[in-house]
């Protein structure tokens, strides 16, 4: 049974100081299922990482569909980052299982709480006891990854933030980035430190922002041909080679084998570039690079939107934002957009098969959808 994308719906990443959770919510849905023409639903799935401990709003579901006006199945889905795509990996298996049609919508609230709760909050993806009760952030623990690919590879510390500079090029032409401004590698060097050998630029920021796909089984141009996930250990101190991210080889590697291709086949591609470093190795370990050569593709600018493998091209979580339980979604109707030829000015010619990466923690989780135009 098919997985159709029949309609999507996004809100601009932002500081939304006059919306709630409910305002972002309902805007990305009633655009999703204005755009799909669909009233009838069987299923609504919301993704969401920390509502509950930033703003104290639980069974985001329910709240929904109260103001949907509709009865169906609902539930919440929760895996740190990765909220995004392991909720549409849910509403995927719901239609593979016979629902007619589902929505998922990926939401998070976070400019409205101070930024060291912020910090806190995203700690939960990690080890609390070992972790975050030791001094450890998202931030260090990249910044630790950093260090180590370069030290490794002996690689020039600038390729790798070309990354955010390519990105931010992306977000120019799409309305609902977070940044559209573009910035230089000198830009990025004169950026605070904040872990060294990690700048301010090559991390994603803080933002409000809602996602939303609505998933079909008789209607849509664009299908779900593969919808993969995989674990890892929860701690990268935990992990024998912190630079492999064993969980994206291994729901990649099912995702290139459920859908019968290869990472060549791949014509655009949407990777979970939280930071800089985290970029460079999604590229390694989607297949798209050896190890340890990743940054070849950014320094070679073959990632731009008239490269060999335009990735990010609205501008990934750098630019476009990183609403952390709405990303995956994001993700997901980037890419659909792309299918279907409707990417405006950040239209990659001739898009027929497209990959987006979730990542949950620091390679935690992963969830592989890869979507192909009918």
């Amino acid at each position: 049974m098919p997985v159709m994308v029949a309609g999507v719906g996004m809100t601009k990443v932002g500081s939304h100081w006059d919306k709630n959770i409910i305002d972002l919510m309902l805007e990305a849905s009633l655009k999703a299922l204005e755009d799909g023409n669909i009233r009838e639903l069987d299923a609504i799935v919301v993704s969401n990482m920390v509502a509950d401990w930033l703003i104290t709003q639980s069974n985001l579901a329910s709240y929904l569909m109260d103001y949907l006006g509709i009865r169906s199945y609902g539930v919440r889905v929760e895996s740190a980052c990765g909220s995004g795509g392991m909720g549409i990996h849910l509403g995927y298996k719901l239609v593979k299982s016979g629902a007619r049609n589902v929505l998922v919508v990926g939401v998070e609230k976070l400019t409205d709480t101070l930024t060291p709760d912020n910090t806190s909050a995203m700690m939960l993806a990690d080890d609390w006891v070992v972790g975050f009760n030791m001094g450890s952030t998202f931030v260090s623990l990249n910044a630790l990854a950093l260090r180590l690919y370069l030290d490794t590879y002996k690689v020039n510390h600038e390729y790798i933030m070309m990354f955010p500079v390519i990105c931010r090029d992306h977000a120019i032409f799409n309305p609902y980035a977070q940044f559209r401004r573009k910035i230089t590698i000198e830009d990025v060097k004169r950026s605070p430190l904040i872990a060294d050998p990690l700048h301010l630029l090559e991390s994603s920021a803080y933002g409000d922002g809602a996602a939303a796909i609505l998933l079909s089984r008789n209607k849509g141009d664009v299908e779900i041909i593969a919808s993969e996930i995989s674990h890892d250990k929860i701690s990268l101190s935990s992990r024998e080679n912190p630079l492999i991210l064993k969980a994206v080889k291994e729901a990649s590697y099912k995702a290139y084998r459920s859908a019968n291709i290869a990472p060549s086949d791949i014509d655009v591609l949407e990777v979970h570039d939280a930071f800089s470093i985290t970029g460079i190795l999604s590229l390694e370990n989607l297949g798209f690079a050896k190890l340890g050569e990743g940054w070849k593709l950014v320094k070679n600018e073959e990632i731009r939107l008239n490269g060999t493998l335009p990735t990010n091209t609205f501008g990934g979580l750098k630019a476009r934002g990183h609403p952390v339980g709405a990303t995956g979604v994001y993700q997901v109707a980037e890419i659909t957009l792309q299918l279907r030829g409707e990417a405006g000015d950040n239209q990659v010619d001739g898009a027929k098969v497209g990959l987006a990466e979730n990542i949950g923690g620091i390679g935690t989780s992963a969830i592989i959808h890869i979507l192909r135009k009918i």
